[in-house]
C-alpha cells in the first residue's frame, strides 16, 4: 500500500490553511448592521431598495430595472456571500426624510414611459413582481386583513409594483402603477434620553394620477400632492395608468408612530405568519415513527439478537454446527469488500461533509447567529462551513478506504473532493446561465463565482487531503471475524427481501419523519417567506437520523436472516432512497402550491430541487450506512466463530 508522505512545505501550507479557516470563521459569522442604532430627532434617514422579487418566475431583478426614480449617485451597499447567492442588490433610493418628523406628500421625481420602460412595467406587473426596501436594516411590510375575517393582520413582504383592472366601466383590462408610498414608520422611544430605536417598516402602496399646472423642477407643486392626499387616496383618486408616453409622478410621505415594541423584538412582526402549532403536529408525527422503530429494534436487539447469540453459542458439535441457519452463516463473508469499495468511500466521506455542514450550521442558528436579520448568514455560514468541512471528508473516505485495502489513496481524496461539488457547480453553472439570460439580479456575478471556485481549490481540496493523510496514518480498522477467500452463494430470495423492494420500503419512514416541516422550508424558499423555527428544525433533523438509522438497522437484519451478505450499498441506498421521495414530493408542491409558468422559472425550481435532493440521499444514506456499519460489527463480534 502506498504509504502518505507530508514534506516540511506541505506542513507550512497546511498551517496557513488552519489561519485561513480561523479567520474565515471569524468574517463568516460576523453580523455586520445588526446591533441596535439610537436616531436623535431629525437625523437623516434614507431608505435603501433591493431586489424585485416575484413567486411566480422565481426571477429577482435589480430595483433599477424598471425605470423608477434614481438618486444622483447610485451607492451599492457591501453584501456578503449569501446575499448575492440569494439576488440581493441593496442600493441607496431617492426616499428620504428625517427621524421623528412627519413628511407630507413629497414628490420624488417624474418620469415619461417610454416603449420599453412600459413594457417592463407591464411584464412586471403580470408576473405580481413586489418591490422590497430596507430602513434601518429592517424589511418594508404590507398590512393586509386576514382573509377569515378575524380582527388580527397579517404581513406581506415588499409592496407591488402594480396592478391591473377596469377602470371607469372600461372593457379592457389596464395597467396601473402604485406610484405613491404612504411610509408609516415605528420607533420605540428611551425614556432617559430623546434618542429613539426604530422597530417597524409598513407602507401602503396607492396609484395616483397626479395632476399640476406647471412643472417646476426645483419646487414641484400638485394639486394631488399635499396634506391631504390621504384623503384623496381614500375618495375618488384616479389610479396612475401605465401605457406608452405616459408620465408618471413618484410621490411619498411619512407618518411616525410610538410603539411599545422593543428593539429585540422588532422582527416578530415579520415572522407572524407561521403557525407553530402546524410544527408541533409535525414533531409529534415524526416522534410516533420514531417511537414506532424503536419498539422494533429494541425487539429485534433485546429479543431475537440475544436468543441467536446465546443458542450460536451453544453449538457444540459439528452436526450442530452444519445445520445452523441465520446470519451467522454469512459471517466469512459479510465483511468482504463491496462491488464499487471506492465510490462508496466516495460517498461516504462526502456525506460526513454534509453533515458536518448540517450540525455546526443548525448549531449556530439554535444561538441565533444566523436569524432573518442577518440577511445572507444562513447561505454564507453552509458555503464556509461545507468549505471547512471538508477535512472530515477526507479523513472519513481514508479510514474506509484503507479498511477496504484500497491502495490508490491520492485518487481516492481527489474523488471525494472533486465528486459531488463537481457535479452541484455544473448544475448550478447551467442554471446560472439560465438566469444570466433572463437578465436578471440573480445571476452571480464572475467575481462571486471566481470566490466559490477559489473557497472549494484553495480551502476544501486541501483540506481533503490533510483530512485524508490523517486518516491513513491511523491503523486499518479490523474485521471482527475473518473473511473466506471464495464467496459463499445467496439463496433465491422473497420477493418482499428484493433489493429494489427493500430499498424503497426503506425510504418512507425518513421521508414521513421530516414532509411536514419539508413544506415549511420549500415555502420560505420559493414564497417568499421568513424561516425561523430552527429549534423544531433541529429536533426533527435528530428525528431523522434516528429513524435513518433504525429503519436500515432492521432491514438489514432481516437480509442478513436471509443468508444475503451484500448489505455494504443496500445499507446507503435504504435510507437515502427518502431523496426519491423528497423529490416526488417537490413535483407536487410545484403543480400544486407554486403559480410558476415560465419554462426558465419550471427549470430553476428542479434544478435547484435536484441539487437538494441529492444533497438528501448523499446525508441519510451515509446515516445509514454507519448505523449499518456499527450493527454488523456489533453482532458478529458477540458470537463465537470457528
Amino acid at each position: 500500500m502506498e504509504k502518505p508522505k507530508l514534506s516540511a512545505t506541505t506542513k507550512i501550507m497546511a498551517t496557513l490553511f488552519f489561519t485561513l479557516l480561523l479567520i474565515s470563521s471569524a468574517h463568516a459569522f460576523y453580523l455586520p448592521g445588526v446591533a441596535p442604532r439610537d436616531f436623535q430627532r431629525r437625523d437623516p434617514l434614507i431608505v435603501k431598495v433591493n431586489k424585485l422579487s416575484s413567486t411566480k418566475t422565481q426571477l429577482p431583478y435589480d430595483y433599477y430595472f424598471l425605470k423608477y426614480c434614481k438618486p444622483k449617485k447610485i451607492v451599492n451597499s457591501a453584501e456578503n456571500l449569501g446575499e448575492v447567492l440569494r439576488g440581493d442588490r441593496i442600493e441607496n433610493s431617492v426616499y428620504q426624510f428625517e427621524m421623528r418628523e412627519d413628511l407630507p406628500c413629497k414628490v420624488a421625481c417624474r418620469i415619461k414611459l417610454n416603449a420599453e420602460a412600459t413594457k417592463n412595467f407591464k411584464e412586471k406587473i403580470d408576473d405580481e413582481y413586489r418591490v422590497n426596501m430596507i430602513l434601518d436594516n429592517l424589511p418594508v411590510a404590507v398590512r393586509r386583513q386576514r382573509r377569515d375575517g378575524s380582527q388580527s393582520t397579517t404581513y406581506e413582504h415588499g409592496f407591488r409594483v402594480g396592478f391591473k383592472g377596469n377602470y371607469q366601466g372600461s372593457k379592457e383590462e389596464k395597467y396601473f402603477i402604485n406610484n405613491h408610498l404612504s411610509f408609516r414608520v415605528m420607533y420605540h422611544k428611551d425614556l432617559e434620553s430623546d434618542s429613539a430605536r426604530i422597530v417597524g417598516f409598513e407602507v401602503t402602496p396607492n396609484s395616483i394620477n397626479h395632476e399640476y399646472k406647471e412643472w417646476d423642477e426645483k419646487n414641484p407643486q400638485l394639486s394631488t400632492c399635499n396634506k391631504d392626499t390621504k384623503n384623496l387616496v381614500q375618495g375618488t383618486a384616479v389610479p396612475q395608468e401605465v401605457d406608452k408616453d405616459k408620465e408618471v409622478v413618484f410621490t411619498y410621505d411619512v407618518t411616525f408612530k410610538e410603539s411599545d415594541i422593543k428593539w429585540a423584538s422588532r422582527w416578530d412582526t415579520y415572522l407572524l405568519m407561521n403557525d407553530d402549532q402546524i410544527h408541533w403536529f409535525s414533531i409529534i408525527n415524526s416522534l410516533m415513527i420514531v417511537l414506532f422503530l424503536s419498539g422494533m429494534v429494541a425487539m429485534i436487539m433485546m429479543r431475537t439478537l440475544y436468543r441467536d447469540i446465546a443458542n450460536y453459542n451453544q453449538l457444540e458439535t459439528q452436526d450442530e454446527a452444519q445445520e445452523e441457519t441465520g446470519w451467522k452463516l454469512v459471517h466469512g463473508d459479510v465483511f468482504r469488500a463491496p462491488v464499487n469499495a471506492g465510490l462508496l468511500c466516495v460517498y461516504i466521506g462526502t456525506g460526513i461533509q454534509i453533515f458536518g455542514m448540517t450540525l455546526v450550521t443548525m448549531i449556530f442558528a439554535l444561538l441565533g447567529f444566523l436569524s432573518p436579520s442577518n440577511r445572507g448568514g444562513l447561505m454564507t455560514a453552509m458555503v464556509l462551513l461545507w468549505v471547512f468541512m471538508g477535512l472530515f471528508a477526507g479523513y472519513s473516505s481514508a479510514r474506509l478506504y484503507k479498511m477496504f485495502k484500497g491502495t490508490e489513496w491520492k485518487r481516492n481524496t481527489l474523488k471525494t473532493a472533486f465528486m459531488f461539488p463537481g457535479i452541484l457547480f455544473a448544475i448550478f453553472f447551467v442554471l446560472n446561465a439560465l438566469i444570466w439570460g433572463e437578465q436578471s439580479s440573480g445571476a452571480v456575478p464572475f467575481g462571486t463565482m471566481f470566490a466559490l471556485v477559489f473557497l472549494w481549490f484553495g480551502i476544501s481540496v486541501p483540506l481533503a487531503f490533510v483530512g485524508s493523510y490523517l486518516g491513513f496514518k491511523k491503523p486499518a480498522i479490523e474485521d471482527p471475524v475473518k473473511t473466506n477467500k471464495i464467496p459463499r452463494q445467496i439463496p433465491e430470495q422473497a420477493w418482499y427481501m428484493k433489493p429494489v423492494f427493500s430499498i424503497l420500503i426503506g425510504g418512507i419512514l425518513p421521508f414521513g419523519a421530516v414532509f411536514i416541516e419539508l413544506f415549511f422550508i420549500l415555502t420560505s424558499i420559493w414564497l417568499n417567506q421568513f424561516y425561523y423555527i430552527f429549534g423544531f428544525l433541529f429536533i426533527v433533523f435528530v428525528i431523522l437520523l434516528i429513524t435513518c438509522a433504525e429503519i436500515t438497522i432492521v432491514l438489514c437484519y432481516f437480509q442478513l436472516c436471509s443468508e444475503d451478505y451484500h448489505w455494504w450499498w443496500r445499507s446507503y441506498l435504504t435510507a437515502g432512497s427518502s431523496a426519491l421521495y423528497l423529490f416526488l414530493y417537490s413535483i407536487f408542491y410545484f403543480f400544486t402550491k407554486l403559480e410558476i409558468t415560465k419554462f426558465v422559472s419550471g427549470v430553476l425550481y428542479f434544478g435547484y430541487m435536484i441539487i437538494v435532493s441529492y444533497a438528501f440521499f448523499v446525508l441519510t444514506g451515509t446515516i445509514g450506512f454507519y448505523a449499518c456499519f456499527w450493527f454488523v460489527r456489533k453482532i458478529y463480534s458477540s458470537v463465537k466463530i470457528d
